[in-house]
Formats: structure tokens, sequence, C-alpha cells
């Protein structure tokens, strides 16, 4: 008897990556969160189907009414031609006028900005979700490292009386 493959898992359209900020919860405090779409070239769109984007500096800002994703790094397409992509562009993010107004007024308040937390895809449409954030201080991230080493020393410990 031979085993059947499911072709479904092994065609490369199906792979749909998620680009994340892998330092978000880090050094931020992350409020609400927010889906939108983004404005893309052709080649940035493969190239972000290969997994190859980093959103570790990018954060957004809101210009003459619209919102932008300011530094993050799509990486040039392989097989693209001169007319590729430039990695660093500014990215247009799509969202509804009420949601940005709404945005746009919590921002307001002190300390807060907007960053990209992740980059998936959604039938087939690439979206960024979007957390309005607050920024951790050094004593926040000091006190969130000793609690997970009292948390991790606790389960080592029961892990023993077993």
């Amino acid at each position: 008897m031979s085993k059947k493959k499911n072709k479904a898992a092994l065609s490369p359209g199906k792979f749909s990556p998620t680009i994340a900020n892998k330092k978000a919860r880090y050094n931020y405090h992350l409020r609400e969160k927010l889906e939108a779409g983004i404005a893309l070239w052709g080649t940035e769109v493969k190239s972000l189907r290969q997994g190859k984007a980093s959103l570790e500096e990018a954060y957004c800002r809101i210009r003459a009414g619209e919102l932008y994703l300011v530094g993050c790094t799509i990486a040039a397409y392989e097989h693209g031609n001169r007319a590729n992509h430039e990695p660093t562009r500014l990215r247009k993010l799509l969202v509804h006028k009420r949601e940005l107004l709404k945005m746009e007024t919590k921002l307001t308040q002190k300390g807060l900005t907007l960053i990209p937390v992740r980059i998936y895809f959604k039938r087939g449409l690439a979206k960024v979700e979007i957390a309005l954030a607050q920024g951790k201080t050094h004593q926040d991230k000091r006190d969130k490292l000793r609690d997970r080493q009292a948390q991790r020393e606790i389960r080592q410990a029961l892990n023993r009386r077993k």
C-alpha cells in the first residue's frame, strides 16, 4: 500500500509566513490592536511571501490624514529586475477613517505611539497588526525578568517533587 501525500501541504502557494516584531512586547506595553491593509508593489509581495522582512525599527506615523508604515525593511526580491522596490520606503496603511481618527486622538496622550506587531497574509492580502503602545521603563523590564525567573524556579521545584 502506498501512502497518499497531501497536495495542498506541498504546494508552494499555500505557505504564508508571519513576520513578527519580537521585541515589541519586551519594549512596550501594548494597549489596543488594529488590523490594517498595506499598499504594496508586486516585488514587495513576492518578497513578503518568502518571509524576507523586518519590523525591528518600524513604527507608524499619521501624515495629512493618512497612516504610513515607516522603517519597515522588505528585502529586494531576488528575481526582480530594474523595477525592484526600495527596501525601506514609506508604505501607506489602509484603515477606515473613523479608526484613524480614534487612534489619532489617543496618540495625543503622553508616551503613546503606534508600532507594527506583525505582518501576515489573510485571504491572499497582506495585513499588518498595529498596536497602540506605551514604552516600558528599565525597571518594568527588570520586574518582568524577575517574575519570569521566580515562575521558572517554582515550576522546577514542583517538578522535583513529582
